[in-house]
């Protein structure tokens, strides 16, 4: 399987929406599937910025 996200990235959007304590002392498996959901969805946030900022704008 391919890795799709770094572990510092990972750790970083953890941090950023509270769910790092919890990820440091129980590990992933103890993240609530709604947790899970807002590290996707930050993830693929920070994702889209990286391809702006690497694609060239058409107008």
């Amino acid at each position: 399987m391919a890795k799709l996200m770094s572990e510092e990235l990972k750790q970083q959007l953890a941090s950023k929406l509270g769910v790092g304590p919890t990820v440091a002392s129980e590990g992933w498996g103890s993240v609530s599937s709604r947790d899970c959901g807002r590290l996707v969805q930050a993830a693929l946030e920070v994702a889209e910025q990286n391809l702006q900022q690497r694609t060239p704008q058409r107008y």
